[in-house]
């Protein structure tokens, strides 16, 4: 590795028997020191959500080639990294497609590591049975305006009620309690709302199935346009690569989704990797493609904003 390049950071790591699965950019294994060569560090942000750290375990394991790059994960709510997005603190994240309208002058999207689907969609919830119509006026609770989940409830254009913002976690107490009329429940509270007594009004999903025939984006993962193609490559391989980690070795990964879950129950936890990990999440494809620009230019619309006229996925021509 040549010195003339101030990025290059050369390090010799003393060691013995690496972990199973890790590699490193120029790793010697069968010597007692790895070199590990890192070209550029970069902030990754997503969430505490099983998915995710399903998702990217093996990256945060070093369980999988580096490719010269060196990656500090910074997990949060997704409306968290929404607002950082917004404000382009981070070199790649995790982020609600609704809110990616309004970063994508710096960021391109990439292609894996998504949530994406159908059957996986946001539940407009209440304390009784009631129709959407019922709720026009009514107080909810979603988890954060920048949330896919808003955009949905914004597009079904029956709420004209206030809408109170609060922690995906404390939206189905907040409904069960009364303090709100109805909530929008994300992440795992598709599995655990019925535990409170709380009814489902509207699958928001569903709704977007019927009225697009396409599946539902939720959540994308994007990376600054100014760190070029090549790296924006090389971390889509990471991403894809960490996934086929993480399926080859559940238990290697298990303890790590753990740690981060918000709903303990391993059985919740599981349906969650099941319900929003699945053939999208390594690559779009065409349909996922075709649902993601559908629903941007659906979040563009209710903004009140315009796409960038480049570029959308790191891949466009």
């Amino acid at each position: 590795m040549s010195a003339a390049n101030p990025n290059t950071i050369n390090r010799r790591i003393p060691t013995s028997t690496p972990p199973e699965g890790l590699l490193a950019c120029g790793a010697n294994l069968t010597t007692k020191t790895m070199e590990v060569c890192v070209l550029r560090r970069l902030s990754l942000g997503y969430s505490p959500c099983p998915n995710d750290t399903f998702i990217f375990g093996g990256i945060a394991l070093g369980a999988v080639p580096s490719e010269g790059l060196a990656f500090d994960p910074f997990l949060a709510d997704v409306e968290v990294l929404n607002r950082k997005a917004r404000e382009a603190h981070l070199d790649v994240t995790k982020i609600s497609f609704n809110a990616a309208v309004f970063c994508l002058e710096d960021y391109w999207l990439l292609r894996s590591g998504g949530a994406l689907g159908r059957g996986c969609g946001p539940l407009l919830v209440a304390k009784k049975p009631r129709a959407p119509e019922d709720l026009a006026q009514a107080v909810i609770a979603i988890p954060g305006r920048l949330t896919t989940a808003n955009l949905l409830l914004e597009l079904l254009g029956t709420h004209r009620g206030p809408r109170v913002e609060m922690s995906f976690e404390k939206v189905m107490t907040a409904v069960a309690s009364g303090a709100v009329d109805a909530g929008l429940v994300i992440h795992e509270g598709r599995f655990t709302y019925s535990g409170l007594g709380l009814h489902v009004v509207l699958d928001l999903g569903a709704w977007w199935e019927q009225y697009t025939g396409c599946p539902l984006p939720l959540g994308c993962i994007v990376i600054r346009r100014s760190l070029g193609r090549e790296t924006a490559a090389a971390t889509d391989r990471a991403i894809g690569q960490s996934l086929q980690w993480a399926r080859r070795h559940p238990d290697a990964v298990w303890p790590y989704v753990r740690s981060h879950a918000q709903e303990m129950d391993p059985q919740v936890i599981a349906r969650h990797i099941e319900t929003f990990v699945n053939d999208f999440s390594g690559d779009v494809g065409t349909e996922g493609e075709r649902a993601i620009r559908k629903l941007l230019h659906e979040a563009a619309r209710m903004a009140g904003v315009s796409l960038p006229d480049g570029p959308l996925f790191w891949t466009d021509s």
